[in-house]
C-alpha cells in the first residue's frame, strides 16, 4: 500500500477542490448562449452510444463549443443579441479577429442543440408526410440509410452528415467539415449524425462506420417528423 502524508493528502485534495471548482465554473459560464439540457439520461441510448460518451460528449464538449462563443463575443454586445442562426448565416459580418472562433463554435453549439434533440431509445419510423418526402427524395429510407452511411464515412478527419430541408419540404444530403452546418448557407437541418471521433470513439474506436450503421437505432423520427413540420411551416431554427 502506498503511504500518504497527511502534507500530499492536504495538497491533493486542494488540487482536486480546485479541478471541481474550475469544472463547474466551466459548465456554468455566463453568456447569451445556454448549454441545453440533454433531454434524457446519459445512459438513455444504450447500447447504441454509451452513457460515458453521452456525458463527455454534452457535458464537455458541447458545454465548450457554448463556452467559447460566449467569452468571443464578450466584447460585441450588439453581435451577442443576434439569434444563433443569424450569427452562423452573417460570419462575412463577424470581425476578423473572432470570426473563425464564432465561426467554430456557434456551428458546435448549433449542431449538437439539434442531435440531441433527433435521438431516442425507441424511435420509430418515419410516418406521413416525413415518409412520403423521404421516398420522393431518397428513394426510401434505406436507401438515406445507405447514403447518409457512405457520405459520413467519407468525411476526411472530423465533421458531419446532414439531411437538410428547404422550405417546399424537399430534402438533400449534406456532408460538412469541422463544426460546419448548412444555416451558414441559410438552409435548414431537418436532422443530421456527429462524425467527430468523440461521438463514438470509447466505444467503437477507429471503426465508424459501425456507429454510422447502429446510429439509426436511436434515431428519434417523431422530433424529425415535428421538425419537417416546422421546416414546411417556415418555423424551424436550428
Amino acid at each position: 500500500m502506498i503511504a500518504v502524508n497527511r502534507r500530499t493528502f492536504l495538497t491533493g485534495a486542494a488540487a482536486f477542490s480546485t479541478y471541481i471548482m474550475m469544472d463547474r465554473s466551466f459548465a456554468q459560464a455566463s453568456g447569451p448562449f445556454k448549454l441545453p439540457p440533454l433531454p434524457y439520461a446519459f445512459d438513455a441510448l444504450e447500447p447504441t452510444i454509451d452513457a460515458r460518451t453521452m456525458e463527455l460528449h454534452h457535458d464537455k464538449h458541447h458545454a465548450a463549443y457554448v463556452n467559447n462563443l460566449n467569452a468571443a463575443l464578450k466584447d460585441h454586445p450588439k453581435i451577442a443579441e443576434w439569434p444563433l442562426s443569424q450569427i452562423l448565416a452573417k460570419l462575412d459580418e463577424i470581425p476578423d479577429t473572432i470570426r473563425t472562433t464564432v465561426r467554430n463554435n456557434a456551428g458546435g453549439h448549433a449542431n449538437h442543440t439539434m442531435f440531441w434533440q433527433v435521438m431516442a431509445r425507441d424511435g420509430g419510423e418515419p410516418q406521413g408526410d416525413l415518409k412520403a418526402a423521404i421516398d420522393r427524395d431518397f428513394g426510401g429510407l434505406d436507401k438515406l440509410k445507405e447514403a447518409l452511411n457512405t457520405a459520413g464515412t467519407k468525411v476526411f478527419g472530423s465533421g458531419w452528415v446532414f439531411v437538410t430541408v428547404d422550405k417546399d419540404g424537399k430534402l438533400a444530403l449534406v456532408a460538412a467539415p469541422n463544426q460546419d452546418t448548412p444555416l451558414m448557407k441559410e438552409t435548414r437541418v431537418l436532422f443530421g449524425n456527429d462524425v467527430w471521433e468523440h461521438a463514438y470513439y470509447l466505444k467503437y474506436q477507429n471503426r465508424r462506420p459501425d456507429y454510422l450503421k447502429a446510429w439509426w437505432d436511436v434515431v428519434n423520427w417523431k422530433a424529425v417528423g415535428d421538425r419537417y413540420a416546422a421546416a414546411r411551416a417556415g418555423g424551424l431554427d436550428i
